[in-house]
This record gives structure tokens, C-alpha cells and sequence, in this order.
């Protein structure tokens, strides 16, 4: 409970109430002293000299820590710790033995209290004004503004409270690890719902996905990637399981050949279609979304300070109403959002350029979310949160703020440098014709980008230190594949389905056996565990065989694992090859990429650039 819900507010803002423990690394509630109060009577009790002699008020005893009636301090009793970072002493008075103050409390194991009248105060050691910015910077953005104890768990819930929620049901993961890869991702909704927000014209919008980013964070936190999707281009929607108010569920059937912003509102889609769209188009599998309103960009511009944004040359766009002139400016509310949603202040006025516009601006919020400034301005970081919570959508899955804070935390250890912002390779669809209203892959670029971000590949130059292990690990891989290979003719394996699409083992045991040649293959139906990756077991005396049935199906030397071999259906030594989930089908290549491409355009969160 804060200040003002015990009546004692005395004009204290409630963010300033908020302070980081560097011990726990998370923000705590602290109440400043309040003002004297009126006094309270203590029930009666019976004269004690040695109270009064020792400084205490009557109905008070010296341990009660300056709680009116509290209970004495008898020969077992303890004395309370005082919170993390405050020093008794100064909570104590000048003057010794004025009534009605408490001396200090003796902290366990500390040195005996000086006598009433001798009473003095130890120098406190007070930290650095450096250390002091360290110890801040150790915290995170928005919902990060988490307290402990009775105040944090109420201000948790608070939060909570403001998030909404929806039940993809499969659509997404069922929860959120630390330890993995993950995929996010980041819907921005045309709705025009919300204060301020029906003069933006289409106001009867259903909320199509106006803006996509598909965040992917790599494994080692090494590295993220942050790909836009067009709203306009074209793909086929999947058929889509939604859950009704009622808690039935009703499938929305699938569109060929529609606008990628229709996966999102049309016919009642929900976010989990837009899901299921992202991973029919590129193979990625989105493990959460996050959706927001045209509020989100003004709150949380807002609730910052402003983004500073930069352009070529002076924008007036009498359409959007933004004004501002050539250089850097600092946008928020209504501006912050003119500036994302403007279509004819940059480039050719499409959707590609707004794109760019889009990057940049996020890159410029996400430094100055991350900055000194916001971090060390406990007034800032409760107005985050509150903006954050309140503008966002989720899956159910991480509905938890505790959830989004651990995303936070892990977002947070990427750094700004390696944070790639890239959209998805297009070219203009030729069904158009002569006026060109929406795009397509590029199936000569796109299907790179895709594999790089399955693969958890980086876009950009990751720490020398990292990037010597991966390369260390990846030449270990490629020598399992060097060497003499057996003829397809002479390779034995046993074939088991650990992941893949139902009826994998045996459609790839046809493609070996009639188009590969692989003859002594056999179908061993499903394998007794799940595996995310695809694995091929083999004794050493099979290293031929192995390097040979890798070099037919195009699996990475990862996949060759060093062991034991089995027993075909014939009595003789066969290999174990055990399809995972990354399986795509016979005769798809499962070797990873080892760099990723280069895009045309693509950026980094580190950088200030100028929309053109």
C-alpha cells in the first residue's frame, strides 16, 4: 500500500516511491518518513521507571520501533531489520532523549546502543554518484517496475489487470522458456477504438494487421531480428480455430490469394490467424504475439519523454498532420503516431516506405526505453509500465506479468548493436497489372531470410568471443562430413518418425529406396521420444554409410551422432536415423545456412537515421 492509501500522502508522487535494491536487482516500494502524527493513546499500563528513564513515552516501550501501543521489547524479543538500503540512524532524532522518539534500533549482531544523552550518529558511507547510476541501470524496462512483498504483489495484480488476452490454443507455445530461442510476434491494429482515435477516419474498422515485426531473439541472447511483413502482401490464409465468447471454438475457413492485413479481424479472425499465416508463409513457428492500438505508440512515446526522430527534408502532410522540420525532432502522442502512420511525406508514399519510417522509429524508442535517462527516473519507468500494460494484447500464455518480465530481461540482454531491423524480401505482383497495389516473395531472397531466422542465425557481427565458439562448434559439425562416403547401394537404416509430420518415416523411406537408392532402408514407425532436430546414429564402423546418407538428404554434421547401431528386420547392423520436428519432407535440405544474407535496407537498433 502506497502513501495515499493510508492518508498520508503529503504531495508524493507514487513512481518516486519506487527504488531499486541492487541486492535483488528488482524495484521496492519505500515510504518516505511521514509527518509526526497526532498521537495515539496506548492502552494503560503500569508505571515503568525504567521505561521513562531509558527516553520512552508513556503506553510506549523502547522497542516499539515507534509504533504507538506496540509491544515491548522484553528479553527475548527481536528487533526488527530495517529495509534494504535505509540506515535507522537517520530516522532518529538530533537530540537525545526527546519524548516520544524512539532511540535507533540495534540491528542483530551490531554494537550495543549508545547511553541516552551520550547518543551519536556513526558517518554514514554514502555511494558514489557513479556507483548509484550503476546500481539503476541494473533494472529493465516497463513491466520491469516490479515491487516485492504485500505493495509489489498488489501493484502485479494491478498490472495484470490491465493487460488483455486471447486463447490462440495451438496457434502458439502453451508457455515461455529462458533458455530457448523465441519468436514474437509484434501486431500493430488499425482499430480506431480508444480516446482521441475516431478522427483517423475508417472508423468502422474491424482491426486488420496494419503493422507485423516478426522478433526473433536468438538462443544465446547474442542477437535478435526484427522482420516486417507487409501489410499488402499477398499470401493464402489458413483455415483458423477461434475460441467464441461462449468458449466454443468455430474455424474460420481459409482465403487464397488475400492481403496479409485481412488475416487479422476479417470474418472474426483473431491474432492466432495471423500466427498461422506467418508460419504457412515463411515456416516459422510464432511462439506469442503481442498486439497494440494506435494508443500504444502514444502512450509509450508519451510516457518516455518523446523518440527522437530524424528527416531529410521538412515534413508537412496535411493528411496525417505532421509537421516537422528538416533534421532531428522529438515526437509523442498524436505526433509520435503521424509519424509511424504518414504515407506520402517519404519515398514513393507506399507501404514499403512507411515500413522503413516504422524501423526507425522503433529502433529510436527501444534506445531510449533502454537509456540512462529512463532507467534512473522512477517517475518514467512507473508511467512505462502503466502505458506498456494497458496498450498491450497477448496470448494467454504469457498473460503473466511476471511472463512479460522475463521476456523484458531477456530482450534486454541483446544488445543494441546486434538488433537487426529488416522486411521480408518482395517484389510487385504481377497480377496487378500496370498499377501496382500489392506484393509478393521474392522467392529468390526470401527463403534465405526465412532459414537464417530458423536456424537462429544472426544478421549481424556478434561478439568476437561468440562468434569463435559458434565458428569452433560449426567446424566440428563439418568435419564429421568429411571423409570416404559408401555407395547408396551398401547404406542400412532404420527409419523413425521423433517429431515430424505424421507419415514422414515412410514417405522418406520411398524416396530413398526410388530415387535414391538406399534399398536396405526399412520404415521403424515412430521413435519413443520427440526430438526438435533430426538425428542419424551410427556405430563407428558406419562412419561411410552415415556421411553418405547425409550427403543425400542434406543434413548438417550436427545430426551425425557417434553410438551404437541396431538390428534391421534382417539381423544386420543398420544405423538409426530419427526424424525431429525441423524435418520439412524428403529430399528438403536440413544443412543451416551459416551466415545470413544480406537485405536490401535492413538496420540496426544502434543507429540514428534520417527518413528520406
Amino acid at each position: 500500500m502506497d502513501a495515499q492509501g493510508r492518508g498520508r500522502a503529503e504531495n508524493i508522487d507514487p513512481a518516486d516511491q519506487w527504488v531499486l535494491n541492487p541486492n535483488t536487482g528488482e524495484y521496492e516500494l519505500r515510504l518516505t518518513p511521514s509527518a509526526p502524527q497526532s498521537p495515539v493513546p496506548g492502552p494503560r499500563q503500569s508505571p515503568n521507571p525504567a521505561s521513562r528513564a531509558a527516553g520512552g513515552a508513556p503506553g510506549r516501550s523502547a522497542g516499539a520501533a515507534g509504533r504507538p501501543g506496540g509491544p515491548q521489547a522484553g528479553a527475548g524479543s527481536r528487533s526488527r531489520p530495517a529495509a534494504p538500503g535505509r540506515d535507522t540512524a537517520e530516522h532518529a532524532s538530533d537530540a537525545g532523549g526527546d519524548a516520544g522518539v524512539p532511540g535507533p534500533r540495534r540491528r542483530r549482531g551490531g554494537q550495543p546502543e549508545a547511553p541516552q544523552g551520550r547518543r551519536g550518529r556513526r558517518p554514514v558511507k554514502k555511494k558514489s554518484k557513479a556507483k548509484k547510476v550503476l546500481a539503476w541501470t541494473g533494472g529493465t524496462m516497463a513491466v520491469v517496475l516490479i515491487a516485492t512483498g504485500a505493495a509489489g504483489y498488489f501493484y502485479l495484480k494491478h498490472l495484470e489487470g490491465n493487460i488483455n488476452a486471447t486463447d490462440v490454443g495451438d496457434a502458439g507455445s502453451k508457455g515461455f522458456s529462458k533458455d530457448e530461442a523465441f519468436n514474437i510476434l509484434i501486431i500493430g491494429t488499425d482499430k480506431r477504438t480508444g480516446k482521441g482515435n475516431e478522427g483517423y477516419g475508417d472508423k468502422g474498422s474491424v482491426g486488420h494487421a496494419d503493422t507485423n515485426i516478426l522478433l526473433h531473439v536468438s538462443e544465446d541472447r547474442s542477437n535478435a531480428t526484427a522482420m516486417s511483413i507487409p501489410r499488402d502482401l499477398v499470401v493464402d490464409i489458413p483455415d483458423c480455430p477461434t475460441k467464441q465468447p461462449d468458449g466454443s471454438t468455430k474455424v474460420i475457413p481459409g482465403t487464397e490469394q488475400e492481403r496479409f492485413n485481412t488475416s487479422l479481424g476479417q470474418f472474426g479472425r483473431d491474432a492466432g490467424c495471423t500466427m498461422r499465416t506467418v508460419e504457412a508463409v515463411t515456416g516459422i513457428h510464432v511462439d506469442h504475439f503481442m498486439m497494440a492500438d494506435f494508443n500504444a505508440v502514444k502512450e509509450l512515446s508519451t510516457a518516455v519523454g518523446g523518440v527522437k526522430v530524424c528527416v531529410e527534408h521538412a515534413v508537412d502532410d496535411k493528411q496525417s498532420k505532421l509537421r516537422l522540420p528538416a533534421g532531428e525532432s522529438t515526437v509523442s502522442g498524436e505526433q509520435a503516431l503521424a509519424f509511424v502512420r504518414t504515407r506520402h511525406a517519404f519515398g514513393n508514399q507506399g507501404d514499403l516506405d512507411r515500413i522503413k519510417v516504422q524501423q526507425q522509429f522503433l529502433g529510436s524508442l527501444m534506445r531510449q526505453m533502454s537509456s540512462s535517462d529512463t532507467l534512473t527516473n522512477p517517475t518514467k519507468l512507473y508511467k512505462l509500465a502503466e502505458a506498456a500494460t494497458s496498450a498491450l494484447t497477448v496470448d494467454t500464455a504469457i498473460k503473466k506479468v511476471s511472463t512479460l518480465k522475463d521476456i523484458a530481461l531477456e530482450l534486454k540482454k541483446v544488445p543494441p548493436k546486434n538488433v537487426t531491423f529488416l522486411t521480408l524480401p518482395v517484389r510487385d505482383n504481377p497480377a496487378d497489372g500496370a498499377v501496382r497495389k500489392t506484393v509478393i516473395p521474392d522467392e529468390s531472397q526470401a527463403p534465405a531470410v526465412y532459414d537464417a531466422i530458423k536456424n537462429d542465425v544472426s544478421f549481424t557481427e556478434i561478439k568476437k568471443k561468440e562468434k569463435a565458439s559458434k565458428d569452433a562448434a560449426a567446424e566440428a559439425d563439418a568435419a564429421k562430413l568429411k571423409g570416404t562416403q559408401s555407395k547408396a547401394s551398401e547404406v542400412r537404416v532404420r527409419i523413425l518418425n521423433g517429431g515430424a509430420a505424421q507419415g514422414s518415416a515412410q514417405k522418406t523411406l520411398e524416396w530413398l529406396q526410388n530415387e535414391q537408392g538406399v534399398l536396405k532402408s526399412e520404415n521403424a514407425g515412430n521413435a519413443g521420444t520427440t526430438l526438435s532436430r533430426t538425428t542419424l546414429e551410427y556405430a563407428p564402423d558406419q562412419a561411410d554409410q552415415a556421411r553418405k546418407l547425409a550427403a543425400i538428404m542434406g543434413l548438417p554434421g550436427s545430426a551425425l551422432k557417434p553410438g551404437k547401431s541396431v538390428t534391421n528386420t534382417q539381423g544386420l547392423p543398420a544405423m538409426t536415423l530419427t526424424l525431429g520436428k525441423d524435418y520439412k519432407g524428403a529430399g528438403v535440405s536440413l544443412t543451416a545456412p551459416v551466415k545470413a544474407p544480406e537485405v536490401q535496407g535492413q538496420s540496426t537498433a544502434d543507429k540514428v537515421e534520417c527518413a528520406k
